[in-house]
Formats: C-alpha cells, sequence, structure tokens
C-alpha cells in the first residue's frame, strides 16, 4: 500500500488557544514555565494539560498515568477552543496510551495540528493511520533544543503562521548519502520507535511510496543496524522513494553510524539524505508528514507540493 497525503489542519492565529500535554516522559517544571512564555510571546494563549507536570508514582520515566495521559491528549485534541497540541517533550511512553484513545472521537473532531518528535513519533504515526490526519515533526515545547535556539523556534513558528514560506526547506548541513531527486509523502520520525511499532494496530504496512525521514538518540551503532534491519526484513522499507536522514545524537562518533546507514540503505536504490538537520542535534528543523514533497537529496532540499497547513 503506497503512502498516501493526509489531510491538513489550518494554521494558527494570533490569539488562539493552544494545549501543552505529555504523552511520554516527564517534564522539567522549569523548562515547561519557559517553553509556555515563548507561545505566549507569540501571541498564543497555551494551556497546559492537567496532568502536563505530573509523574507516574511507580515508573518515574512516565509523566502520570498512561489513562491520564491519554485523556489529556485526547481532551485537548477533541476541544473545539483549542487550535493545536504541543509535546511538552519526547521520552517513553506513547505507545502506552496510544489503545487508550478514542479513535472514533479523535476522527471526529477538526483536524489541528500535532507537534512533537522523537516518543512521539508513535502518535505521528498513530494519527496517519487511524485519523488521516498531517502532523509536524518538530520541537518539543519543554526541551532544550526549543528554548535555547533560535533557528529551531523560528522554523516551528513559521510553520504554524506562515506556511507558504517554508514550502521548501532547506538544510546547510545536508549532503547526499545517495544523490538524486525523489518524490512522495513524508513519514517517519524516530527509527526506534518505527521498528518496535510494527506489527500493532496504529503502524503502516509500509513506506512504499513514501519519503521517509529517520533519526534517533543514544543509540549505539549495532542498534541502529538492528532496527534499520528489522525494517528490511518486515518488507516495510520495500519500493519507498527516498529518505531523509536527521541527527544521530549520542549515537557514537558519527563516521561509525554513517558505516552502518551506508550498508542497510545504500542498497536501496533511491535518493539519501544525510544529516538534515532535524531530530535531537543542537537545531531542529519542522518538518510536516503527511504531506507530498520532493526531495533533492544533491541540494540538501525538501519542497512540499502544498503548505503545510491551510
Amino acid at each position: 500500500m503506497t503512502v498516501t497525503r493526509a489531510i491538513r489542519p489550518p494554521r494558527l492565529r494570533p490569539g488562539d488557544r493552544v494545549a501543552v500535554v505529555a504523552p511520554s516522559g516527564p517534564v522539567v517544571p522549569e523548562r515547561l514555565d519557559c517553553g509556555l512564555d515563548v507561545l505566549r510571546g507569540w501571541d498564543l494563549d497555551p494551556v497546559a494539560a492537567p496532568h502536563v507536570r505530573d509523574t507516574h508514582e511507580s515508573l518515574g520515566y512516565l509523566a502520570a498515568a498512561d489513562a491520564d495521559r491519554a485523556r489529556d491528549l485526547q481532551e485537548a485534541w477533541c476541544d473545539p477552543s483549542v487550535k493545536a497540541v504541543f509535546a511538552a517533550r519526547g521520552g517513553y511512553g506513547a505507545q502506552r496510551m496510544a489503545d487508550l484513545l478514542d479513535w472514533s472521537a479523535i476522527r471526529a473532531a477538526a483536524p489541528k495540528p500535532l507537534i512533537g518528535f522523537s516518543d512521539v513519533t508513535v502518535l505521528h504515526e498513530a494519527f496517519a493511520v487511524r485519523a488521516g490526519v498531517a502532523t509536524l515533526h518538530g520541537p518539543a515545547v519543554a526541551g532544550e533544543v526549543f528554548l535555547k535556539d533560535d533557528a529551531t523556534r523560528e522554523g516551528l513558528r513559521r510553520t504554524l503562521f506562515a506556511p507558504e514560506t517554508v514550502r521548501t526547506v532547506a538544510s546547510a548541513s545536508a549532503r547526499p548519502l545517495a544523490p538524486g531527486r525523489a518524490a512522495g509523502v513524508t513519514l517517519g520520525g524516530c527509527l526506534t520507535m518505527l521498528a518496535t511499532e510494527l506489527g500493532t494496530a496504529h503502524a503502516r504496512p509500509g513506506a512504499a511510496g513514501g519519503l521517509l525521514l529517520l533519526e534517533d538518540v543514544g543509540e549505539s551503532p549495532y542498534r541502529i543496524d538492528r532496527a534499520l534491519t528489522q525494517l528490511l526484513r518486515a518488507g516495510w522499507l520495500d519500493d519507498v522513494a527516498g529518505v531523509v536522514l536527521g541527527s544521530w545524537a549520542r549515537c557514537g562518533p558519527y563516521e561509525r553510524v554513517r558505516e552502518v546507514l551506508v550498508d542497510r540503505l545504500g542498497g536501496l536504490g533511491v535518493p539519501v539524505a544525510e544529516e538534515f538537520g532535524f531530530g535531537h542535534g543542537d537545531s531542529a528543523l519542522t518538518l510536516p508528514l503527511g504531506v507530498p514533497a520532493e526531495l533533492d537529496a544533491t541540494a540538501g532540499t525538501l519542497t512540499f507540493e502544498t503548505p503545510p497547513l491551510t
């Protein structure tokens, strides 16, 4: 089954009410407060979800109980007064709460931007597969990169408020691992999460015809090899149109990581751009998922057929 375009949500406008949720790991309260201030500076009205500051009573790597995290996301998405949903951070935990969401209610609600990365890859895939909605692979509002890097914040702000200005996303650091051009609908995110989601109700059958975004953090080269090999053995990468590789922070020396990427992806026979500047790096591009685009791996650009938001 070929990856198909998704429904694009509306852009944001000054004064819009937005929600910040914690679907995965617990947040650092001071960073959350700073992130909310940034959103206020964009003339938005951010509301922290009821359990966004909680920590699971026994599993300290989770922000609140599974049901509470799911309820926060569900209520934010289905509230017509909320115009966008921001993830406070990644971490781990979205897989534990994704099955608790009422997907019928989510499909019935008006689409809106969902912004996040890392563990939120699970939700990007679920919203694409279960609700047919385009989402934004972008920084977490309580994350260090969002708070410290002007370019990261500005890229997200422009995508949300003036999406026609980011039809072409260019990366100064990008270079071709395999040169060429390819067209398809964007999908993907954190490699580990894509591999561990295989076989669930929220995983698509494959990336055929799509432009696949991949990045990860804290995974040694052999673990990156293992995840890519899982996708290859499952046939998930069959007929992918092209691949866009982001950051591999704390994954070891990049030359060792690159050897794995060349070995596992070089045989696909499709354009592959590396070091494209999204993910867990010191600066992070915002990239729409579910939108048709053309990759020029040689030039280091992604050009979207339409603005990512309407």
